[in-house]
């Protein structure tokens, strides 16, 4: 069998090996029953629904033809470091510094990774963001995020 859209081709089989792992992972879990779900029961059907997604793209990549074959390009590793740097400074970030300045601090420098940054637009995506996770984990959840720095606690 030819494959012929390499890009869909990889895209979908990470899908597919992803959802299976998370799928796989989430059996360690109780299940629960659907009205009452346990831990198990969501992280196993988003990742069989991932899965199943994966496959359909695979399925594409191999029935579909393309002019040029969708070749995969080179590796943008600047964008994946910075990125990955940025959420490892969130990480150290959180517990001393608090979700008021950790969550602007992570948008703003995965914001630099890309080639149209605009200081403006990075600032309000990191004003809505942290709003809305304070509205969403630390009032509506409850959640015992720290929000402040530690000297201001």
């Amino acid at each position: 069998m030819k494959i012929k859209s390499q890009r869909d081709f990889w895209a979908g089989l990470m899908f597919v090996v992803v959802g299976l792992g998370f799928a796989w992972g989430a059996l360690n879990y109780r299940f629960g029953t659907s009205a009452q779900p346990g831990p198990g029961y969501f992280p196993f059907g988003l990742g069989i629904v991932l899965a199943l997604l994966g496959a359909f793209t695979l399925f594409q990549a191999l029935t579909i033809d393309t002019d040029d074959g969708d070749p995969v390009g080179g590796m943008a590793w600047k964008p994946l470091v910075v990125i990955l740097g940025s959420i490892v400074l969130f990480g150290l970030l959180l517990p001393r510094a608090g979700l008021v300045i950790a969550l602007p601090v992570l948008v703003i420098t995965s914001a630099l990774a890309g080639h149209e940054f605009k200081w403006g637009e990075a600032l309000i995506n990191a004003l809505v963001l942290t709003v809305a996770s304070w509205a969403i984990f630390s009032w509506g959840l409850s959640l015992p995020l720290p929000l402040w720095p530690t000297f201001l606690r």
